[in-house]
């Protein structure tokens, strides 16, 4: 036998290890070149959105998938994780928010009107999930995890998006309700124990309805081979610990940014900014959307200074070292053309959707509810009923409806 010669096993592994290595440089670069070029805080914003995007890729945390599971097959363990996450989450934020302060920080929630923007485009964005087979975090991890194929939706995305700030001042003409704060009319203590009670009754609807139709409730499989550090670093993790660590690093984001997480609120200005690179005159400045504090001047500055940019990024860069410590860092981009035309009009109906409604999953659903504003419930409410349509529109683009035990996006 010749010595020199190696196993398939051998190779791979080599294979593996020079790709954690360029991976590691990659980011290391990026965060350090960021630093250079603005500051450590921008810097440390693209390390949070890193760490973000780590979680949601080791945990298959997301919420696309979780929906469509539930809808379809009647398994809610995604849902529960949801859940969960959003318990830890308001145990920590209601009581930031209501003192207004948070280690030395001013602190804001997002509080929003209820009216017709966030019903149709909630209803709208739910069928764009399904559609773009991800959500708007789905998509950034999915991109960083070597899914090519979420590019066409994230490009929908910020078109779509763009789109829709032309039309955000009709839109926000509609009828609306002014904002409701349960922090405010309830108090911490007792929004924080409705909501927990909401949550559980949420989760408790999912298990009764799973037990009927499938007789068990479905859980989290441990793989007893791998030590805990091995996990923690190369994954899979439980939904439990995906919860919990995004919780908590949205937690982290309010502390930096003053805010919760957002995602969508990036998009349309990168197609602003797309539009701008290719020569377009679109007069931007007379849109209300444009015209409101902080979005004109983000027009004209570098995207380095983008918060939510740099998170989103982030989100791509931490799923990227997380396939690569995975050893599962592939690069996908084959399917029927059919999947491509559903990308692109799912990432439309994505941006147009989270813009007019005050944002996505993570800034509306997440970010309202969190920030104990009832206009996150009627997110919640109208998106799940555009994911019931959006899976009726699946099987026309020969996308499957079959959901494997872990969330997808």
């Amino acid at each position: 036998m010749n010595s020199s010669s190696t196993s398939p096993a051998m190779d791979a592994q080599t294979t593996g290890r020079k790709t954690l290595f360029f991976v590691v440089l990659l980011c290391s670069g990026a965060f350090l070149w960021l630093a250079n070029q603005e500051s450590w805080f921008e810097a440390a914003l693209l390390a949070l959105g890193a760490a973000l995007g780590l979680t949601l890729y080791h945990a298959a945390f997301g919420f696309t998938t979780a929906w469509r599971s539930f809808i379809l097959h009647g398994k809610g363990k995604g849902l529960r994780a949801q859940m969960l996450m959003l318990a830890v989450a308001v145990c920590l934020f209601f009581p930031a928010l209501g003192a207004g302060e948070l280690f030395g920080t001013t602190v804001n929630g997002f509080n929003r009107p209820l009216g017709w923007s966030i019903i149709c485009g909630a209803f709208i964005f739910g069928i764009g999930m399904q559609l773009g087979n991800g959500c708007a975090s789905g998509n950034l991890y999915h991109a960083g995890g070597g899914q090519l194929r979420a590019i066409p939706s994230m490009l929908g995305f910020a078109a779509g998006g763009l789109w829709a700030t032309k039309d955000y001042e009709w839109w926000t003409s509609l009828p609306q309700l002014a904002p409701v704060s349960t922090i405010q009319s309830l108090g911490v203590p007792m929004a924080i124990i409705a909501n927990l009670v909401v949550f559980a009754a949420i989760a408790a609807l999912t298990v009764w309805f799973e037990k009927r139709r499938h007789g068990y409730v479905e859980r989290d499989k441990a793989d007893g081979t791998l030590t805990l550090p091995k996990r923690l670093l190369s994954g899979p993790w439980p939904f439990i610990w995906g919860a919990v660590a995004l919780a908590l690093l949205n937690f982290a984001t309010l502390a930096m940014i003053g805010r919760p997480w957002a995602v969508a609120i990036a998009y349309p200005l990168w197609g602003a900014k797309l539009a701008e690179t290719f020569g377009m005159d679109l007069e931007l400045d007379f849109w209300t959307y444009w015209l409101q504090p902080g979005r004109e001047d983000a027009l004209l500055e570098p995207l380095t200074t983008d918060a939510a940019t740099l998170m989103n990024v982030g989100v791509i860069l931490g799923a990227l070292l997380a396939a690569a410590l995975a050893g599962k860092l592939l690069l996908q981009w084959r399917m029927p053309w059919q999947n491509w035309i559903a990308a692109v009009l799912g990432g439309l109906l994505l941006g147009y959707g989270a813009t007019i409604s005050f944002g996505c999953n993570i800034g509306a659903y997440f970010g309202g509810i969190v920030s104990g504003s009832l206009h996150g419930w009627l997110w919640l409410v109208a998106a799940f009923i555009g994911n019931i349509i959006g899976t009726w529109f699946r099987p026309l683009f020969k996308l499957s409806n079959q959901t494997e035990s872990r969330s997808a996006c």
